[in-house]
């Protein structure tokens, strides 16, 4: 067979959801960079989607990483809005969301990306899976990455949008849809029945590491400064969330028929049910894929954001231990 009649498969990306460790697939795209991988196409859920979308627009991991490391996640976790959770709509607002997401995506529309993207979100009323490859893509990765009671719902037509992971936490089969020949899957999501009383143990000894990053990109400059730019427009706000907060904390811990301190956060809970329903889902959808890569993510959590640089860690190293099998799939074949 002589050269010019084989040819180089298509090679697409399925990033699925997991929250903070969701920033493993930024480790991933490095690895995969860095050995040459060619990414003809993606498509992503939810953290999958955002890391999905910044990727597909500067077509560089090492922004992405920088990006990452340099914000203080401590700082965004204070844009919890107290009036969404008087209303039961949410904890945090679209319109925050929106504008930090927008000092990273920027205006940019899906034609306007240098890799062809497919984002995943669901119907809020009907479960529908819907994907998103047209329009805005800010509007299309705040609709994924919008996780039932944490964030608001996205309006988007005449319908309201949430996290993609409720459906298809894996796009393994939209990606295949766009014309990838082989499709590698990032999954995330650990199995929903690790030895977490070790884990646990073990966390509480080990203090938490703070990326030690010198803001030396403008990217990454304007990213902290919209940042701190919300923070004071909602700096009242958030004094009174805070006080109420210690209060509240106190009345639990202390006050008459008060909460055992070991008791788990609700939020962990809450993220731990709704994996363990997702579970075979996941398994069921990376089968279709040619390569799995699964990053040793399960000791970081849903929100775990101040890990980013050891959930970056695994997803390389997970990537790197693929690669023989990967380039033995993309070899040029015969056509």
């Amino acid at each position: 067979m002589s050269a010019s009649a084989r040819k180089i498969p298509k090679v697409g990306l399925a990033l699925g959801g997991g929250g903070a460790r969701g920033l493993a697939h930024i480790g991933v795209l490095k690895a995969l960079e860095e050995e040459s991988i060619p990414i003809d196409m993606i498509a992503g859920t939810s953290a999958g989607a955002m890391v999905g979308a910044c990727y597909a627009k500067e077509r560089n991991a090492s922004i992405l990483e920088e990006l990452v490391l340099g914000i203080d996640w401590r700082k965004m976790a204070r844009l919890v809005d107290p009036n969404l959770l008087l209303l039961g709509k949410g904890f945090v607002h679209g319109d925050k969301i929106k504008e930090f997401g927008k000092s990273i995506i920027g205006d940019a529309k899906f034609e306007d990306l240098e890799i062809p993207l497919a984002v995943v979100a669901a119907d809020a009323q009907t479960t529908e899976e819907i994907v998103i490859d047209r329009g805005s893509v800010l509007e299309a990765v705040r609709a994924s990455i919008s996780l039932p009671v944490i964030l608001t719902p996205v309006k988007h037509g005449n319908r309201f949008l949430i996290d993609g992971g409720i459906v298809n936490p894996v796009p393994v089969d939209v990606v295949r849809n766009m014309g990838a020949e082989v499709v590698i899957a990032v999954n995330v999501e650990p199995s929903p029945f690790p030895k977490r009383q070790v884990r646990l143990t073990e966390e509480k000894k080990m203090p938490e590491e703070t990326p030690s990053l010198r803001p030396s990109s403008v990217h990454l400059l304007a990213v902290r400064k919209k940042l701190n730019s919300l923070l004071r427009e909602h700096k009242e706000r958030i004094e009174v969330f805070d006080r109420l907060s210690k209060l509240a904390e106190s009345a639990v811990y202390e006050g008459r028929g008060r909460l055992d301190p070991e008791t788990p956060n609700i939020f962990d809970v809450l993220m731990h049910s709704l994996e363990a329903m997702q579970y075979e889902r996941i398994r069921l959808r990376i089968k279709a894929a040619d390569i799995v890569i699964s990053p040793d993510v399960g000791d970081i959590g849903m929100f775990g954001f101040n890990k980013g640089k050891e959930a970056i860690a695994q997803g390389y190293k997970a990537a790197k231990n693929a690669l023989p099998k990967l380039q033995e799939m993309i070899c040029p074949i015969a056509s």
